[in-house]
């Protein structure tokens, strides 16, 4: 989104705000305004400090400004009477105390002014939440920063497969609505959360031996349908067989208070002191939630659903980045950036980035990554060098209805503008799910073609300074995903029985993956890919091609 748009969108919130309303819901202008400046934990980490500027006629009100203190759940004032302070007109700050870690605690909460109009208090400020939680951090460790960008969705159980190959990034889902229980005893802002140990401990010994073999963890976190824990789940959230998951909730006071409960748990439990439990370093809430298959909450404009998630996503920022300040926070994307919008319940890719971050810079800015799916269109055939023929959906512009891998550059392109950096930087981007299938319905075997598209992604992705991770699926066939023509496996699996993911031979991409990233094998690795994509140099299909003065040698 460029400047000029943000700017327009402020101004019409600006419009919307100076809005008070009589005794007989007449509209008329007050031309009383203030700017929530910052919101922030003080230097002495126990206080929150907002700074502001109120000013403007003060013509119908009471001539006095009134800061409103809201909690997580809340959207605006409504009819609250109880403001947190009256305040003055002009440059103004005050201080509270933070309260971490009881009941009053003010790390999630947000904050408006308002005036006095006769007959009930109007905002005339956005709300703004705190932007640094990391300031109260206990574990600042320095994020690990990884040799190479090459990740793997990996069967626990052929971890030692896994090394060999050389994974640096690991992924594993974290299910939301399976962790209450019992078993674990949580005390958190003077109330006790029960966990379930046995769910608990599956997710200790996954975390920790990824971790252990020093790679970098990402967890998704996904909130399936818990019919035992409601709170969970939007108020009166019916269950839908076509809904995989469902947005978190927090728009009442039970669940905000479980969303940040279990939230502060995850990230204190994986914070890389206790090796036993393992580190989490990337942290996605949700997936791919410009489709609410995904993340269920029901029909709405793009702008409503963003706003939703917005405010789940802030308790859990708030509360990984108050436990360990140098993780990252991501929500997820499919690959359709333009494509497949009805404006209810699928929203474009782009659609969502310009409204999260406009929503983002309103409330108070911070620290948000995306992690992207470029999958193949269509994801049967896994030469997307020629996607844009097949489908007409790849365009060289910003306005593609599908960014994936052969027009990746528009993505971080996009990125790269002025309006969506964070402080003059290109915010985080990983690639956390994508693959390539071996196998087609009239075409058989198709190996090569697998193994040449990752080569071709994998130095494409090499190539592009604002990718910093590519996590591949997976490291063994699906049963489930094969019978549905997809068989993204660096190895084949056991298809006798059922859906049980059991790996029989290695395909030719498990070599190509295990050497991609070493300098001394990767093009040699990879010559085969040449004759299929028609080269003779990876120079004529990847731009700044990292391994170019080696070719040139050959």
């Amino acid at each position: 989104m460029k400047k000029q748009n943000l700017i327009k969108l402020a101004s019409a919130f600006a419009v919307v705000t100076m809005l008070g309303f009589g005794l007989h819901g007449k509209a008329y202008a007050l031309g009383a305004t203030s700017a929530i400046e910052s919101v922030t934990i003080g230097s002495g980490k126990n206080t929150v400090d907002i700074t502001m500027n109120n000013s403007g006629d003060m013509s119908g009100t009471d001539g006095n400004f009134y800061l409103f203190e809201l909690q997580p759940y809340e959207d605006g004032i409504e009819n609250r009477t109880d403001y947190l302070e009256k305040v003055g007109a002009g440059n103004v700050t005050k201080s509270y105390q933070l309260n971490k870690g009881s009941d009053s605690n003010r790390l999630y909460n947000s904050y408006v002014v308002a005036v006095y109009d006769g007959s009930k208090y109007v905002p005339v400020s956005s709300q703004k939440y705190i932007t640094n939680p990391e300031a109260v951090a206990a574990n600042t460790t320095a994020y690990k920063t990884q040799a190479s960008k090459k990740g793997l969705q990996i069967e626990l159980k052929m971890l030692d497969d896994a090394f060999d190959l050389g994974v640096k990034h690991a992924s594993t889902n974290i299910a939301f609505n399976q962790i209450l229980g019992n078993g674990i005893d949580y005390n958190y802002n003077g109330k006790t959360y029960h966990f379930n140990k046995a769910v608990v401990e599956d997710y200790d010994k996954t975390i920790s031996a990824f971790s252990g073999k020093d790679m970098t963890v990402t967890a998704i976190i996904l909130n399936g349908y818990n019919e035992a824990h409601p709170e969970l789940l939007y108020p009166n959230m019916p269950r839908r067989d076509s809904i995989f998951y469902y947005m978190f909730n927090a728009s009442s006071k039970e669940g905000a208070d479980t969303t940040e409960a279990i939230a502060s748990f995850l990230a204190e439990r994986y914070n890389g002191k206790n090796p036993k439990y393992g580190k989490v370093s990337n942290w996605i809430i949700g997936n791919e939630i410009n489709n609410q298959q995904w993340n269920y909450v029901g029909d709405m404009d793009v702008r409503s659903y963003t706003r939703r998630y917005e405010k789940a996503f802030r308790i859990f920022y708030n509360a990984i980045k108050s436990n360990s300040s140098t993780d990252r926070v991501f929500y997820s994307l499919d690959y359709n950036w333009n494509n497949e919008i009805n404006n209810k319940n699928k929203y474009g890719g782009k659609q969502i980035v310009d409204n999260f971050n406009s929503l983002v810079l309103e409330h108070g800015d911070i620290d948000w990554g995306l992690a992207y799916h470029p999958y193949p269109a269509p994801m049967t055939e896994p030469e997307f060098w020629d996607d844009a023929e097949k489908t007409g959906l790849i365009k060289d512009s910003f306005d593609s209805p599908i960014i994936n891998f052969a027009n990746l550059n528009k993505l971080t392109d996009y990125f790269a503008q002025d309006a969506l950096k964070k402080m003059g930087v290109v915010r985080h981007i990983m690639l956390t799910e994508e693959g390539f299938t071996a196998t087609n319905p009239d075409r058989g075997n198709i190996d090569n073609e697998q193994a040449a598209a990752f080569a071709y992604s994998y130095y494409l992705v090499d190539s592009n300074p604002y990718i910093e991770a590519y996590i591949l699926s997976r490291q063994v066939d699906a049963p489930l995903e094969v019978r549905s023509g997809l068989s993204f496996g660096l190895w084949t699996c056991n298809m006798n029985i059922g859906d049980e993911i059991k790996a029989v031979s290695k395909r030719k991409l498990w070599n190509v993956f295990k050497y991609i990233d070493k300098a001394k094998y990767t093009l040699d690795n990879t010559d085969f890919a040449k004759s299929i994509l028609g080269i003779s140099k990876w120079q004529e299909k990847v731009p700044d091609f990292k391994w170019a003065a080696q070719e040139n040698r050959r």
